[in-house]
């Protein structure tokens, strides 16, 4: 009995992730996986639920990170239901070729649009600082009216630095970048559980070898702070539906 109220109450819980009510039509084949975080509201017959647009209900414990690692759980459904999400070599798989004579199945049309979009951090901040500057929040502005443009899914902001200075301060330093950004578009009217932010730190960047050899690693070495810019970003991207 109480391993039965407990599967109703996390049952309800993801629901009202969803913002369903418990008397909607598929509620009563919903199950709910109570060995584990579940990133999707999985059916009686372990089917994904979806919206009247197709589109898969994410239970409260959805991330970008949870729909990858559905590809190794119970329910492999990140790159059915997130493609745009999950690493694509994570949904590779080996096409067959179509019979002779056999007529190819009309492609569905493109649901889910997304774009993505790289800021230089330092169009959006100050060299080492996480406060949006005024032309930082302009092009933030031009972001948020975008994603009224669409059934808004998820905005994915990642925080990027130069390698200038230490690891675990870079790494900080891009979590509260990503951070800023965030709290910036919910101000501007985005719902606080569709944006999502990580810190990369220095760990990506993309100058390669080109900023070898200019003098000493520090950030009043101007030659240097110039030919990192690159590396100093925020990478945005915007997931929705038309």
């Amino acid at each position: 009995m109480i391993k039965q109220a407990k599967k109703q109450l996390l049952m309800a819980a993801a629901l009202a992730a969803l913002g369903l009510s418990a008397s909607a039509s598929f509620a009563k084949d919903v199950v709910v996986d109570t060995k584990g975080e579940v990133p999707y509201v999985i059916d009686s017959r372990a089917v994904v639920a979806r919206s009247g647009h197709d589109l898969c209900w994410r239970t409260g414990y959805w991330t970008p990170a949870a729909a990858s690692n559905t590809m190794a759980g119970e329910f492999p459904v990140g790159c059915e239901c997130d493609k745009d999400v999950v690493p694509q070599e994570k949904c590779v798989k080996a096409v067959a070729a179509p019979a002779a004579g056999a007529k190819a199945a009309p492609l569905a049309a493109p649901a889910i649009v997304a774009e993505k979009i790289k800021l230089a951090a330092d169009a959006l901040f100050e060299f080492d600082k996480a406060v949006l500057l005024p032309a930082g929040k302009t092009k933030l502005d031009d972001l948020a009216a975008k994603s009224k443009s669409v059934k808004l899914e998820v905005i994915l902001a990642v925080g990027h630095t130069d390698r200038i200075g230490g690891d675990a301060y870079n790494q900080k330093l891009s979590e509260k970048r990503a951070a800023a950004v965030k709290d910036y578009l919910v101000g501007k009217g985005v719902e606080a559980n569709r944006v999502y932010t990580e810190g990369k730190g220095e760990k990506q960047p993309v100058t390669g070898d080109k900023c070898k050899n200019l003098g000493k690693e520090s950030g009043k070495n101007k030659k240097l702070v110039e030919c990192l810019q690159p590396d100093r970003r925020v990478e945005i991207e915007v997931i929705g539906t038309k």
